[in-house]
C-alpha cells in the first residue's frame, strides 16, 4: 500500500520507510529505486538483484557478473584488463579481424570503456557488449596479442597484450590500404602444440568407477573431456580431438590410433579411481612405465627402402606398443607442469605423479599422461566431482598446464 506525499509503503502489514515519497503521475505510481529492494524483494518469488549503476534489475537465478573493464596505451602497445565478479569462465579467440571473449553467464553487466589516446591509427577501432559476449574489433596497427587469467579475490582477471606492427610499416587509411595483421595462433602461442587429442577413459558396456551416489565413471570423464576442448579451443587457440564424444565403448589401441593418425602433439587420458579406503581422495598424474627389456626392442635400426625416381631413405620403425619410449621424458616434464598448475586449485593424492604401464600410454607416439581426476569411492569427492565448480576449476588448471608446457616445448624446440 503506498499513499503519496508519504515516505512509506505498508508491505503485508508491515511499514517499511522510502528514501522518497511515491508519487502518482495519472495511472502509474513514481517510486525511488530502493523501492525495490526494500519493498519487492521480501515478497517477490525470486531473486531481485537491483544494480543502480548500470541501471539493471537481474530477477532469478541468473549468471550475470559485473565486469570492469579498463584500456591503457604503451607506447606502441596497449592493455586491456577485464576484471568479472564473481568468478566467470571465459574463452578468449581471434576469429579474423577481432578478438572474442566468451562468458560462462547468460549476461554481462558490464560498460565499454573510453578508447581515447591511440592516435590517428588504433589497435583498437571499437568494442561491443552482446549478451555474454564481448567483441574487440580491431586496428589496422594490430599485429597479434597475448591473453592471460588469473583470480583476484572474489573476481576473475583477464589480461589482453595487444601488439602492434612496427611503426614505419604503418600507412594511415585510405589509400594505401593498411597491411592485413599477419594469421597468428590465438595467445600468439609459438606452433609447439597444435593438436591435443582428449581421451575420456571407459564408454559404453565398460562403465568404469561408480560412486556411492550414483556418478559413473565414464559419464564424468566424457564431461570433463567436454569442458577440456572448449576451454582448450577457445582460451589457447588449440585443435583438440576427443575419442569419444558419446557413450560407447573404444578399443584401447583405437583410443591411441586417434592421437597417432591426427599426428596429435599431446595425448591425456582421463579417469576416475577408486580404493578400498573410503578416505583415500585426489588426483594423479600417470606416465607409461616400461623395463629395460622393453628399452631394448625399441631401438631398431632404421630399414632403408627405395624412394621414386631412384635411390634410397631410411625409414625410422617404431613399435606400436613401444612408440611412448621416445616421448617417456617429456610426458615427465608434463606429468610434473600438470602437478604444479593443480597445487591449491584441485585436490592431488599423497603421491600425484606416478609411472604405470597403463596400455593406453604405450602406444602413444607423442607426450601422454593419463589422469586421474580423484576418487568415486570417496563420497564427499564423489560430490566434489559432480560440481561444475570443480570441474570449472580442474580444466582451467588443466589449461594453463597445456600452456606451460607449450612454452616449455616451444623453448626446447621440437623435431617435426
Amino acid at each position: 500500500m503506498l499513499t503519496p506525499d508519504q515516505a512509506l509503503a505498508s508491505v503485508a502489514g508491515r511499514l517499511i520507510s522510502l528514501p522518497a515519497a511515491p508519487a502518482r503521475v495519472g495511472t502509474r505510481w513514481l517510486v525511488p529505486l530502493e523501492f525495490i529492494g526494500r519493498a519487492l524483494a521480501p515478497i517477490y518469488d525470486v531473486r531481485l538483484d537491483l544494480r543502480s549503476a548500470s541501471h539493471l534489475l537481474v530477477m532469478g537465478d541468473l549468471r550475470i557478473p559485473q565486469v570492469v573493464i579498463r584500456y591503457e596505451v604503451l607506447g606502441n602497445a596497449g592493455r586491456m584488463t577485464l576484471d568479472s565478479t564473481p568468478q566467470t569462465p571465459t574463452g578468449v579467440v581471434q576469429e579474423g579481424n577481432r578478438i572474442v571473449i566468451r562468458y560462462e553467464a547468460d549476461a554481462l553487466d558490464a560498460v565499454a570503456p573510453a578508447l581515447t589516446g591511440q592516435g590517428p591509427v588504433p589497435l583498437i577501432q571499437s568494442m561491443r557488449i552482446e549478451g555474454a559476449v564481448i567483441t574487440i574489433e580491431l586496428g589496422p596497427r594490430f599485429s597479434g596479442f597475448r591473453a592471460s587469467t588469473q583470480d583476484v579475490g572474489a573476481s576473475s582477471r583477464i589480461t589482453l597484450d595487444l601488439v602492434s606492427i612496427q611503426p614505419e610499416t604503418v600507412a594511415p587509411p585510405p589509400p594505401p590500404p593498411p597491411p592485413s595483421p599477419p594469421e597468428l595462433p590465438t595467445f600468439g602461442s609459438p606452433p609447439s602444440i597444435r593438436t591435443v587429442v582428449i581421451d575420456p577413459g571407459h564408454g559404453g558396456e565398460d562403465t568404469g568407477v561408480k560412486g556411492s551416489e550414483g556418478t559413473v565413471e565414464k559419464n564424468l570423464t566424457l564431461t570433463f573431456a567436454r569442458r577440456a576442448k572448449s576451454v582448450l579451443e577457445n582460451r589457447l587457440g588449440i585443435r583438440v580431438l576427443l575419442t569419444r564424444d558419446e557413450d560407447r565403448s573404444v578399443p584401447l589401441d583405437e583410443r591411441t590410433a586417434v592421437a597417432n593418425n591426427n599426428k596429435a602433439d599431446l595425448f591425456v587420458s582421463l579417469h576416475a579411481n577408486a580404493s578400498l579406503r573410503p578416505t583415500t581422495r585426489g588426483a594423479s598424474i600417470y606416465v607409461a612405465a616400461f623395463s629395460d627389456a622393453d628399452r631394448a626392442q625399441a631401438a631398431i635400426a632404421p630399414a632403408r627402402v627405395p624412394i621414386f625416381g631412384g635411390g634410397s631413405r631410411d625409414i625410422e620403425l617404431v613399435l606400436w606398443d613401444l612408440a611412448q619410449i621416445r616421448h617417456v621424458d617429456q610426458s615427465m616434464e608434463l606429468a610434473h607442469i600438470v602437478e604444479r598448475e593443480f597445487q591449491n586449485r584441485v585436490v592431488l593424492d599423497s603421491r600425484p605423479v606416478e609411472r604405470a604401464p597403463f596400455r593406453v600410454l604405450e602406444s602413444a607416439n607423442m607426450p601422454a599422461v593419463l589422469i586421474e581426476i580423484g576418487y568415486l569411492s570417496n563420497g564427499d569427492q564423489e560430490r566434489l566431482l559432480a560440481s561444475p565448480d570443480y570441474q570449472a576449476r580442474f580444466v582451467d588448471a588443466f589449461s594453463d598446464a597445456v600452456a606451460r608446457f607449450r612454452d616449455f616445448l616451444g623453448g626446447i624446440g621440437v623435431e617435426r
